[in-house]
């Protein structure tokens, strides 16, 4: 069917604020809606992220240019209270600046405008409108025209100019391939609302209006030939939009630099002092060790943050592919129980623990458990809010039944063959009767290693998170992956040098209590995330509500809760490898 072939469908998806964390679905605006379709699936880090993409009343065949094309008309009469409710929800998203999300051929439609210094910026998004307040000042999109210039007054884009860009393939039997999807949002009032015209002053709809409003929706296409496009390469204009580069690498020089740093004190105390000591105590007729057995101090993380880094770094978690990113972290989350669960078990019967059942079901339950009920409270705020980001309740029973039926089964055999094996061999011999710990000097006690402890890696990562926090509360497109997986890279080894070095420093005085203290150390990391994130929140954002800023704050706690155990798990195998490794060269008679 040729007709069909040639048919271009246009989707809709969620609209998103900045000043709100808030999503909403495209229908709860009470848009021009699309005859009941069936909806494009969508994968689970979809509807985690609250993505809804659904078929939208935009039609248009390909190579056919049309003008002033009548959607639908929308009527209001505030007298009406049902009416008046939709009207003023259509109110709020354009004091919110809620934004349209738009795809044609798997590809956001951009609105590309220019901006400072001659750049050109393409937006994946486009307002709904904008508002003037009562003082005169226009507010987000209102700075685009003079004619919106009318004091405490709304003005809707109610009409789109849609430019399609395609490359026709001359060794192919497709014909051609549609490259880019540009738009301008304009607003017309239509001297005729029957048959519009794409005339006449702009929609604007005063805020104490009452009375019978109605809003004519109205769009324009026109096909392009684009020969330098090529369609491997056609998200490239919106991502060259984004000059971040720069920045990107002067923050993996910064962090390279902390990491030589580290690495050479690192590498000093290895060759030189250490040799000395080793040399000292080799003389001693017993050796204390600092392998004490203790209960085992590790809440073991499955690491699905490296897994992530990893696929997303190889080109698996593209743009393209919408809710890949969390889909990738929720199956590497559940496949990753068994290890989990060895890794627990195992270094729990080296350390000498017997309560290997609480060991078992807090691995399986305690961290899943936390981020479960504070992501369930959240999800409660979003159903009350009506947010398209509250998941369904078929979602949220698929996700039990993933944890209960697949991770934690997992964990447990993981944790039963942990258990078999025998216990990490400590390599000297441990004093039943533990040492008295001598009085400590300030920088040596607990407290002060700890807090400082953080200050590196977190000074290695926080250009890299300004980015990441935009990408996740200011709906602007991550694509740096290969700078994430270099900075992830240079966090492990900073966390780890960085703890060594805190649990040299300790051992030296006598404290050999360097279990939990290590792990605590590199964790401290994601306190000072946390402090960031509540400065990014009053610095950069510009969220209002209470609703906005209590699920803020609850992922942000989910965040700094995973990190907080991604860290500390890398300084305690660190400096579980450093002790090891330092005691095994030393002399027992």
């Amino acid at each position: 069917d040729c007709k069909k072939r040639s048919t271009i469908e246009l989707f809709v998806n969620r609209l998103d604020s900045v000043e709100s964390v808030l999503p909403y679905e495209y229908t709860a605006f009470d848009f021009c809606a699309d005859e009941p379709e069936k909806r494009p699936s969508e994968n689970l880090g979809q509807v985690l992220f609250g993505e809804r993409i659904e078929p939208s009343p935009y039609k248009f065949f390909f190579k056919k240019n049309l003008e002033c094309q009548r959607v639908c008309l929308k009527s209001y009469n505030t007298e009406k209270a049902e009416e008046k409710a939709k009207l003023d929800f259509l109110k709020k998203g354009m004091l919110l600046n809620y934004q349209h999300h738009w795809i044609v051929d798997n590809m956001p439609v951009t609105w590309c405008y220019d901006v400072e210094d001659n750049q050109k910026f393409c937006n994946p998004g486009f307002p709904i409108g904008c508002y003037v307040t009562d003082t005169g000042r226009a507010k987000d999109a209102c700075v685009v025209s003079a004619d919106f210039n009318d004091k405490d007054t709304f003005y809707i884009f109610n009409h789109v100019d849609i430019t399609i860009f395609y490359h026709v393939v001359e060794n192919e039997a497709a014909g051609a391939r549609l490259v880019a999807a540009k738009l301008e949002p304009k607003s017309y009032k239509h001297t005729n609302m029957e048959k519009p015209d794409c005339k006449g002053p702009p929609m604007s709809l005063n805020n104490k209006f009452n009375g019978e409003v109605k809003i004519p929706y109205t769009y324009s296409v026109k096909f392009v030939e684009d020969k330098q496009i090529r369609w491997a390469s056609r998200w490239d204009y919106i991502l060259e939009s984004m000059p971040h580069t720069n920045i990107q690498w002067f923050s993996i020089m910064n962090s390279l630099v902390i990491v030589l740093f580290l690495s050479g004190m690192v590498a000093m105390i290895m060759l030189r002092t250490l040799h000395k000591d080793i040399a000292r105590y080799n003389q001693m007729d017993s050796v204390v060790s600092s392998a004490q057995k203790v209960h085992n101090p590790i809440c073991t993380k499955r690491d699905n943050l490296s897994g992530s880094a990893l696929f997303a770094c190889l080109g698996f978690l593209s743009p393209a592919n919408r809710g890949a990113l969390m889909t990738c972290a929720v199956v590497l989350w559940v496949l990753l129980g068994t290890p989990a669960g060895y890794v627990a078990a195992r270094y729990y019967k080296s350390f000498g623990g017997e309560k290997w059942k609480t060991n078992v079901l807090l691995t399986a339950f305690l961290c899943p458990g936390v981020v479960f009920a504070d992501f369930f409270v959240m999800n409660l705020i979003l159903w009350g809010e009506g947010s398209s980001a509250a998941m369904p309740f078929g979602t949220l029973v698929a996700i039990l039944a993933l944890w209960f039926c697949i991770s934690v089964p997992l964990t447990f055999i993981g944790a039963y063959f942990g258990f078999k094996k025998s216990g990490i061999e400590h390599p000297v011999r441990t004093n039943q009767i533990p040492r008295q710990i001598p009085e400590q000097s300030f920088y040596t006690k607990p407290l002060p290693g700890i807090v400082m402890g953080g200050i590196l890696p977190f000074g290695c990562i926080f250009i890299q998170l300004f980015f990441i926090l935009n990408s996740i509360w200011s709906h602007q497109m991550y694509y740096m992956f290969g700078f994430l997986f270099l900075v992830f890279i240079i966090l492990v080894i900073t966390c780890s040098e960085a703890t060594i070095l805190l649990c040299y420093f300790h051992l030296c005085a006598e404290d050999y209590h360097w279990q939990w203290r290590s792990f605590l150390t590199s964790g401290f990391t994601a306190v000072y995330f946390l402090v960031y994130a509540i400065h990014y929140f009053f610095s950069k954002l510009q969220i209002s509500g209470l609703a906005s800023t209590i699920l803020y704050f609850g992922y942000t706690m989910i965040m700094a809760l995973i990190f907080f155990l991604f860290t500390g798990t890398i300084g305690f195998f660190a400096c579980f490898w450093f002790v090891t490794k330092i005691y095994s060269v030393v002399k027992v008679d």
